[in-house]
C-alpha cells in the first residue's frame, strides 16, 4: 500500500507541474486514481519494469498473477518452514530459449532437473497448456538457480513447477535485446555494468553525460549516480556509498541499471556483486598464477581435456571457462579436470552474442590471480616453436614494463584430408593450414586495461602508460583448428558464441571472417571439404606433442580415453 501511495503522489505532483498549458481537473485525477487503485487491487502489484515509466520510458507494467506461488513444504524438505516461498525472480526471453532465475529460501535444497517442469500458461487461464522438460537446470549463486526452458509457443507464458508442489507464479519478463544483465563491483569501488540494446558504436568511447546509473533495493529506494565511462556494452558507474554499505550485509540485494536521459531506464536483472578467485589474497605481494586462459565455449566437452592438458604442459596454470548455454557434458568434464588437479572453473554465461562482454568480465575476475591472461577459443592452441614454456616466452618479450598486451599471430588449419575425428586429438590430427596468418589473439596484463574495458576481436584498449607488442612467429603462434572434419564444423557453426555470426546457416554477415570461405549458408558438405584450406603442411605442433607427451607404457596421450 505504501508503494501505491507513493506512486499516486508522483502522479499528482507530475500533474501539478505540467505547466500553464496543461489543464487537468481534480475530478479527472480522482477518477484516474480510483481506476488505478482498483487495478492495483485486482492484479496485486507491478514489476520492476514500472520504473521505466517513472524515469521517462514507456509504461510497461508486468502483472502478477492471482495463482499462488509454489510453497516449499515438508513434502520437499523438512529443513525450513512451510511459509517460506520459492519464486521466479526474473525471466529473460533469448532468441531460442527462455531463462528463468529462481530464488530459494535460505538453506533450501535446489530442485534437480528431473523434479522441475517448464510450464506454459495462457494469458487468461491458470491451467497449464503445455509442459516440457527443462533444457538445463543449474545453480548460479547461493540461493539462486537458472532454469533454461524451450521458447514459448506464441501467446503462452513460461513458468516452472513440480508435480508434487504446483506451479510458480510467472516472474517479470524481459526482452534480451533491451536489458542490463550483469554487474561487478570493481576494486576501486566503481560498478561495471554489462548491458544489451544501447547500440553504441563498437570500439569507441561514447558520451557519458547522456546517461546516468540508477541503483535500487525496492520500489521506494532508488539512488542515482554518475556514469564515469560508457563504451560498446559496458558502463562504469560511480557506486553510491549507500550501495557499498549494503554490499557488506547482502551481496545480491541491490540491482543496478543505466538511464538514457530523455528515454528512460533500461530494465535490469543485474545485481551488484564482487567477484574474486576463492582463496585469493586481497593484497598479494605476488599473484598466484603467471599465465591464465579465458575462453567462452558452447558444447565443447569432447575437446576440453586436450585443450586444458596441453596448455598445462606448456605453462598455463589457471583456466576460466565461460559456458555459453552448453547442452553437453561440459560441466562434468570441468569437474573431472578439477578433480585431477587442474585449476579450472566453469562460469555460467547464458548471454547471446556477448563474447567481448564475457572477456571483459573474465579480465576483471582474473585480475587479482593472474599476471597474464590469454584469450583463446577451445579450438585454438598456443604453439611454441622455440620450445620454451609460455611464461618464459612472455618474460623474454616483456622486459619493458610498459607492455600490456601481447598479440600472437593465428594460423587457420583445415580438415587435412580427414573425414573422421582424429583419435589422438586435434594437435596431432590436423597438419595442413592456410599460408598466411589471419587475425591475432591476445595475452594481456589485466591491470593494463583501460577503465572502459573495451575489446574487439580479442584486442583490448590499454591505459595510456601501456602499449602492445606483436610477437615474433618464431617464438609463439596460435594454431586455430577452425575448419575440422565436417561433423565438427557443422556443429560448431550451427550456433556460434562469437559476436558476429549467430547461426552460420542464416543469410547474415556472409562476408564475415567467422564464416568458411566459399561455403555460403547451405548446410551441405562439399565434396572436397576434407581437402579444403590446405596450402601448407605444418607438423610442428604434432611433432612436439608426440615427442614430449606420449606415455611410453601405453602410447596414449594424456587426453586420450585410455589415459583418463
Amino acid at each position: 500500500m505504501r508503494k501505491l501511495l507513493l506512486l499516486l503522489r508522483y502522479l499528482r505532483t507530475s500533474m501539478r507541474f505540467r505547466g500553464p498549458n496543461y489543464a487537468v481537473s481534480w475530478s479527472r485525477f480522482f477518477c484516474f486514481a480510483a481506476f488505478f487503485v482498483s487495478s492495483f487491487a485486482l492484479f496485486n502489484g507491478f514489476s520492476y519494469s514500472t520504473f521505466r515509466f517513472l524515469f521517462g520510458g514507456e509504461f510497461q507494467p508486468v502483472l502478477s498473477f492471482s495463482r499462488k506461488a509454489l510453497t516449499v513444504n515438508a513434502a520437499v524438505s523438512s529443513d525450513f518452514p512451510a511459509t517460506q516461498v520459492l519464486s521466479i525472480r526474473e525471466t529473460v526471453l533469448l532468441p531460442d530459449q527462455v531463462i528463468l532465475f529462481l530464488n530459494y529460501p535460505p538453506s533450501a535444497p535446489f530442485f534437480t532437473k528431473e523434479k522441475l517442469d517448464c510450464v506454459y500458461l495462457g494469458n487468461t487461464s491458470a491451467e497449464p497448456r503445455l509442459k516440457l522438460s527443462p533444457a538445463r537446470v543449474e545453480a548460479d549463486h547461493p540461493g539462486e538457480q537458472i532454469v533454461r526452458c524451450p521458447s514459448a509457443p506464441r501467446g503462452l507464458i513460461v513458468t516452472v513447477g513440480s508435480e508434487s508442489s504446483g506451479v510458480l507464479s510467472p516472474g517479470p519478463t524481459h526482452r534480451w535485446d533491451w536489458l542490463a544483465y550483469e554487474a561487478l563491483l570493481d576494486n576501486d569501488n566503481t560498478t561495471v555494468l554489462f548491458v544489451k540494446g544501447l547500440n553504441l558504436r563498437p570500439d569507441r568511447v561514447s558520451n557519458a553525460s547522456r546517461f546516468e546509473c540508477v541503483y535500487g533495493w525496492d520500489f521506494t529506494r532508488l539512488v542515482r549516480s554518475e556514469v564515469l565511462s560508457i563504451a560498446q556494452e559496458i558502463v562504469r558507474c560511480r557506486t553510491p556509498l549507500s550501495v557499498l554499505n549494503s554490499q557488506q550485509k547482502d551481496n545480491s540485494s541491490v540491482w543496478v541499471s543505466v538511464r538514457i536521459k530523455g528515454r528512460g531506464l533500461l530494465p535490469s536483472i543485474a545485481r551488484v556483486r564482487f567477484f574474486s578467485d576463492p582463496g585469493t589474497d586481497p593484497a598479494p605481494t605476488r599473484k598466484p598464477h603467471e599465465v591464465c586462459v579465458c575462453t567462452m565455449a558452447r558444447n565443447q566437452a569432447r575437446f576440453l581435456k586436450e585443450w586444458v592438458m596441453y596448455h598445462a604442459e606448456i605453462g598455463v596454470q589457471r583456466w576460466y571457462i565461460y559456458d555459453n548455454n552448453s547442452d553437453d557434458a561440459t560441466d562434468q568434464v570441468v569437474e573431472s579436470l578439477s578433480d585431477a588437479g587442474y585449476n579450472v572453473s566453469r562460469h555460467i554465461w547464458p548471454w547471446v552474442k556477448t563474447q567481448e562482454g564475457g572477456f571483459s568480465h573474465c579480465a576483471m575476475r582474473a585480475r587479482d590471480s593472474c599476471e597474464w591472461v590469454g584469450f583463446i577459443d577451445v579450438d585454438e592452441f598456443f604453439h611454441l616453436p622455440s620450445r620454451l614454456l609460455l611464461h618464459d616466452v612472455i618474460k623474454n618479450i616483456t622486459s619493458n614494463i610498459s607492455i600490456g598486451e601481447i598479440r600472437v599471430s593465428c594460423y587457420n588449419f583445415g580438415p587435412s584430408g580427414l573425414k573422421q575425428m582424429p583419435q589422438q586429438g586435434v594437435t596431432v590430427g590436423y597438419t595442413c593450414r592456410m599460408t598466411l596468418p589471419e587475425r591475432h589473439k591476445s595475452i594481456i596484463k589485466p591491470e593494463a586495461l583501460n577503465s572502459t574495458l573495451i575489446n574487439i576481436v580479442h584486442h583490448f584498449h590499454l591505459r595510456e602508460d601501456y602499449k602492445f607488442i606483436d610477437v615474433d612467429r618464431r617464438m609463439v603462434v596460435v594454431n586455430h583448428y577452425k575448419y575440422q572434419v565436417w561433423e565438427v564444423f557443422k556443429e560448431k557453426f550451427y550456433r556460434r558464441v562469437a559476436t558476429y555470426v549467430a547461426d552460420w546457416k542464416n543469410d547474415q554477415n556472409v562476408g564475415s571472417k567467422d564464416r568458411a570461405p566459399g561455403l555460403g549458408t547451405k548446410p551441405v558438405e562439399p565434396d572436397d571439404w576434407s581437402s579444403r584450406f590446405c596450402e601448407v603442411t605444418d607438423t610442428g605442433l604434432k611433432d612436439m606433442v608426440l615427442q614430449n607427451f606420449v606415455d611410453p607404457e601405453n602410447s596414449f596421450l594424456p587426453w586420450q580415453t585410455g589415459r583418463w
